[in-house]
């Protein structure tokens, strides 16, 4: 079994979805093994995107997912990062296929209501900087 992270970005939260996105990993066969609903912190999210650090987009993404409360998982899964990444879709809700959280939830490429971690090694960061912040 595969561990991999799901956050559920402040737009998504803000309007009540978190819920259906939840019952989508479920229907999924996703195994949830840590949740919880927060609100990153500047320097929390500074080191949660610190491989965009110095592009030009870096201090207004900061911005942005610090707006609001995020819902962060812990999931499970053979396979569970492809499995994940393929559920989510592409990263502007545009290009995404049709049924995926994206394409359902997604409103432009920043408020595409998803974040999914790309590999094992991302995961693994992503899962240790929001689960030690308790």
């Amino acid at each position: 079994m595969e561990k991999t992270f799901l956050m559920i970005k402040p737009e998504a939260v803000e309007n009540g979805q978190q819920g259906e996105i939840i019952d989508y990993l479920l229907k999924n066969r996703f195994n949830i093994l840590r949740m919880k609903q927060f609100r990153f912190s500047e320097d929390s999210a500074r080191r949660f995107y610190a491989m965009h650090e110095g592009k030009p987009f870096f201090e207004d993404l900061v911005s942005y997912i610090t707006s609001g409360g995020v819902v962060g998982l812990e999931i499970q899964k053979e396979s569970a990062v492809t499995t994940l990444r393929e559920l989510v879709g592409a990263t502007d809700p545009a290009d995404a296929r049709p049924g995926t959280v994206r394409y359902i939830y997604g409103t432009d490429l920043r408020k595409n209501a998803v974040h999914a971690s790309d590999s094992p090694e991302s995961a693994e960061k992503e899962l240790d900087i929001v689960f030690t912040e308790d």
